[in-house]
Formats: C-alpha cells, structure tokens, sequence
C-alpha cells in the first residue's frame, strides 16, 4: 500500500464510521477526498453530496453531523463542517510516523511508481571540454544529472544517462598551442599531475599571454578602455583577433584539423587522452555513469552535413561571406549562425549532429539536457533548428536549467 493511499484510506474508513454512528447507515459509495480551495480549510475535504439521497438530508446537515462524530486521534487531528462539504485536518505527528515507518520498511522502492509506462528518455549531462579540468559547477552539474535521472528512473522512465565531451574546437585548440610553446616534452606522469588538471594549465597559459598581447595591442592603439561602451570594446576586441598572432595560429590550428593534419591530430590525440583519463577518476569518484560517451570530434560532420542538407532544402541562408545561417526572427530568436564561412563548426553544429546520433542510436521518446540557464537561448534555438530540419522527435526534447551561483571568488 502506497503512502498517500494508506493515509486516505484512515481518513475514508473514519468517515464511513461516523456515518454509521450518526445515521445508524453503512455508507457503501465512494468517499472522494480532494484538496479544499484553500490550506486553511484543511488538508482533506469530502463533499457530503453522494449522501444526501441516501439519508434524505441536505448536504450542510449531513457534514455538521459528520464532523460531531467523526473520531479525532490517530490520522485525524480535526474535521469541521463548511456547508456542504467536511473538512479534514491530518495529524502531522501521525502522518511523520506513518511516512517514516514506510520508508524505512520500503528503502529502495518507496515514492517509485510505473506512472510513465518504461518510456525512454535521454538524459545528458556533465558535457565537459577537453581543454580543463571539471569545476565546482561540474559537480553540481553531473549530481544534479544522476539525480535527475534516479527520479524519472523511480516513477517509470527508463532513463538513459548520456554524456557529451567537447573535445574539438577553437578553445581544445589554445590549449594545444600553449603546449606546443609551453610544454618542454613534459606530461602528466613526468610532473605528477592529473592529466585534466596538467591540460587545464596550458590553457589558462594561453589566456594569460593572449592578454599579455591584447594589452600590448590596445597600447599601440592608444586606446583608453575606460571610455568605451561595450559594443565599441566587441568591435575593438573582433580587431584585435583578426591581427592577434597567437589567435590567427590557433584558427589555423582548428581548421588544420579539420583537414586532418597528421601533426595536429596527434598533439590532440595525446592530449585528450591525458584529459580523458583525468575524467574517468573523476566520474568514477562522482559514482557517474554513462550508457554512452559521446564526442564531439565524431558527431560535428554529421552535424554539418545536416546544416548543408537545410541550405539546400531551404530552411537555412548563406550570407555573401559563405557562412550559413538560420533565421528564428519569427520565433523570437534572432538569427544563429550555424556554419563560419570558413566551412568550421561552431558549438550548435556538433549539438546537431549529436542529438541526430542519439535519437538513432536509443531510439527514445524524450530527451533532455540537464544544462545551466545561461544555455535558454541555445537549446530554445537548437530545438527550433531540429524542427526546421523536419525531425517530429525534436517535439520531445526538453532543457531543464537552472540557475548560476555567484561565488565571492
């Protein structure tokens, strides 16, 4: 017997029981229990109007008579007469005992219900870079990301945890550029340090001498920051990059890449196998578990040959520059750029790619992203780009954000 039920039959049986006592009648119909229109009005209410043709009386007489007999103690601390309808007050002593004993008889199963009949739903959470090591909001992250999926588990989804690395991309590129001016042959083994953390060392490398550079950039210029306004500092800071030499070589790095450079492949191949092995003790320290890792070195071609099949069908544009977009304007959304003209990915091209891959692969009715709110723009677009596209699946894509905590640090 369930919670709820265990309590509302106590509830169902003490009034059947004032009945008897009062009319001298077993009341044999159902006994509705719903939830009065305020929390004042009590916990319980019965609405007396399945007795009035039995006992030939009217609804408010019937509740006053109720309510005088009615046996408080036990589930019920009070019941009151409001015209037609008697409402019930639980004993919250009663009810903790009650709740109490049932989870503690039923620890793994208690709360679980079969409400969602196995439907399979994706959960992807975690999704890290392979440029650093996971953070606090990692970890907040992957905990909110088992639980999530512990509970569709526990009322009848068959939940399907799925993890998404992204580990290609300008940002992989700038920690590799670091190494390869920073790094001396050294590795993780040689200097004893976690391979996430040994690779998240070079990236922060690459930040602090591309500010170095900027801050040279901005002094050639004789330019005073202090006095812009941020659209001028984008404006200023998209100059700065297109003549920034440690940019320009990381660009070129990427779309080496891309071409499959046997040079660069190898640095990424190493690097992320540092990365990925500093992960796994993460994961493993977490009690993290995936049906699937994906990456998103295997999932962005898909993700742009989807983009190119749009171009031509039309749901998509390309500007004069040869960079494709989508226009959401009617929708709100503005317009997302979803190919560079270069022919490069961006983020939404490899998310594209891969919800595509998972939907074949596990073949679910649902899938949800368990990812920060300051991603609501990029899923309200990828789930909109998936639907121009002419995927009925994207009708059951979900992303559950939540909110950023601001640390003093």
């Amino acid at each position: 017997m369930t919670q709820t039920n265990s309590i509302t039959v106590q509830i169902e049986n003490a009034i059947r029981d004032a009945i008897k006592t009062a009319f001298d009648t077993d009341f044999t119909g159902e006994i509705r229990l719903t939830p009065p229109p305020k929390g004042k009005l009590g916990d319980f209410a019965f609405g007396c109007f399945p007795l009035a043709k039995v006992l030939r009386k009217a609804p408010p007489i019937i509740a006053t008579e109720i309510a005088a007999h009615i046996h408080s103690g036990g589930i019920i601390a009070n019941a009151e007469a409001a015209g037609p309808y008697l409402n019930i007050y639980v004993n919250y002593d009663r009810l903790t005992q009650i709740v109490c004993r049932q989870i503690l008889e039923n620890a793994s199963t208690f709360g679980n219900s079969t409400a969602y009949n196995g439907q399979k739903i994706l959960i992807e959470y975690s999704a890290p870079n392979t440029n650093k090591p996971q953070h606090l909001g990692h970890v907040r992250n992957n905990l909110l990301g088992m639980a999530v999926t512990n509970l569709l588990d526990a009322v009848g989804y068959e939940a399907v945890p799925v993890n998404l690395v992204n580990d290609r991309g300008v940002h992989i590129c700038k920690s590799m550029r670091a190494y390869q001016i920073f790094g001396e042959n050294q590795t993780p083994e040689s200097t004893g340090i976690k391979g996430d953390h040994f690779v998240g060392q070079f990236y922060v490398k690459y930040e602090q001498e591309q500010k170095k550079e900027w801050k040279t950039w901005v002094a050639a210029k004789d330019v005073d920051l202090t006095d812009l306004d941020d659209r001028e500092r984008r404006r200023l800071e998209h100059e700065f990059l297109q003549e920034s030499q440690m940019y320009q070589k990381t660009q070129k790095m990427l779309q080496q890449w891309e071409q499959g450079d046997p040079e660069v492949r190898a640095l990424w191949e190493k690097m992320n196998s540092w990365v990925f092995a500093g992960f796994d003790t993460t994961y493993k320290r977490l009690g993290c578990k995936f049906a699937k890792i994906y990456k998103e070195s295997n999932t962005y071609n898909l993700g742009k040959k989807l983009v190119l099949d749009g171009l031509e069908k039309g749901a998509f544009f390309q500007k004069e520059d040869g960079s494709v977009w989508i226009d959401l304007a009617d929708q709100k959304l503005g317009q997302k750029l979803l190919l560079r003209r270069d022919g490069t990915s961006v983020y939404i091209t490899q998310d594209i790619g891969t919800t595509k891959l998972k939907f074949d692969d596990f073949k679910p009715q649902k899938a949800m992203w368990v990812v920060a709110d300051e991603q609501n723009h990029h899923f309200q677009v990828l789930i909109a780009v998936l639907k121009k596209l002419g995927f009925e699946w994207a009708n059951g894509c979900y992303h559950l954000g939540y909110g950023m905590i601001d640390l003093p640090e």
